[in-house]
């Protein structure tokens, strides 16, 4: 059965269809495209907050006579390619056939395609000796936002302006923040023209609930750290956090070995030598900041851009890892 046409609250509202989605509504001409796709709940990615500065929230008209959705979709129905879409086109690129949706308005019925790469609940099949699909949904997501600046009439903490600039711009309430956070905000929020700007700040926030990381200006990528700790071998992998794509990768023997070559034998050590534990633990943390920091090197990749891990070992590897009895 076909939908119904959703009802127009005027008479020159415009309908728009997203595709491969298939949500739709009916907005005043003149409304943003990332607008309507936020109010539809269509998954459209952006860290800028539609400045049109990152590019992610690239979308494509699709042209012609729909009869299922009862519309004419043409390219005069979208605002003219304005100033924003021209100066990110000639800075960064923008690829045939698409516009940035923060910048294009409505101004007629359209049919939009969201492209795989501009939804951030991406899919990423890896091929080795089976195929299987995968979704990517970061727990962190970038987040870029102009902050009030301080002056006597407004004498609230840096913590404070940035907690307020992120609610009133992507409406993230509550947060926790990180305390190393703390160490750099000032700095990153006051850092000039050489980072796009006093007081504007790309930050890292965690699952909706803690900023973990800020930037000056903008900044459009950020890494996780895998590390497999093996009884034998030490083995990171660095991977780009809003792709999944495996950028970077290096591994070492276990320095531990020298206490023991099987995880038995390591047990048998600790227990004669239980003084000797934080140097197993030493061992392990060292290993893994050395690889890390070989595979960054490699990838071309600032290592405090990584500011996420995951560590995976048998129960003695991860617990010495750790430090833990």
């Amino acid at each position: 059965m076909a939908k119904s046409r959703p009802k127009r609250g005027a008479a020159d509202d415009a309908l728009v269809v997203f595709t491969p989605s298939g949500r739709r509504g009916c907005f005043p001409q003149g409304t943003p495209l990332l607008r309507a796709a936020r109010d539809l709940g269509v998954d459209i990615d952006s860290v800028c907050g539609g400045r049109g500065i990152c590019g992610r929230c690239q979308v494509s008209l699709s042209t012609g006579v729909f009869a299922k959705f009862a519309i004419t979709s043409e390219k005069s129905h979208l605002s003219p390619v304005g100033e924003v879409e021209k100066h990110f086109a000639e800075t960064k690129g923008l690829l045939p056939g698409h516009r940035l949706s923060c910048a294009a308005r409505l101004t007629g019925d359209v049919v939009i395609d969201v492209p795989a790469e501009s939804q951030i609940h991406k899919q990423m099949v890896r091929k080795r000796a089976d195929t299987r699909a995968m979704e990517i949904d970061p727990l962190i997501k970038l987040h870029y936002v102009e902050m009030s600046k301080p002056g006597m009439d407004d004498q609230s903490s840096d913590l404070n302006r940035l907690k307020l600039a992120l609610a009133e711009n992507w409406q993230l309430e509550d947060l926790d923040c990180d305390a190393g956070v703390l160490r750099s905000l000032s700095q990153a929020a006051r850092s000039g023209e050489t980072y796009g700007g006093d007081w504007k700040v790309t930050v890292a926030v965690r699952e909706g609930k803690l900023i973990t990381a800020v930037w000056p200006g903008f900044h459009d990528h950020v890494f996780g750290l895998a590390v497999d700790i093996g009884t034998t071998t030490v083995a990171v992998h660095l991977c780009h956090l809003a792709t999944g794509e495996v950028v970077g990768s290096a591994g070492a023997m276990n320095p531990q070995i020298r206490f023991g070559e099987d995880v038995m034998s390591r047990l048998s050590y600790l227990q004669q030598n239980q003084d000797q534990a934080p140097q197993l633990t030493t061992a392990a943390r060292e290993a893994v900041a050395k690889l890390a920091a070989t595979a960054a090197f490699d990838a071309g990749i600032d290592l405090t851009d990584v500011i996420e891990a995951t560590f995976v070992g048998n129960p003695v590897m991860h617990h010495l890892m750790l430090g833990i009895d």
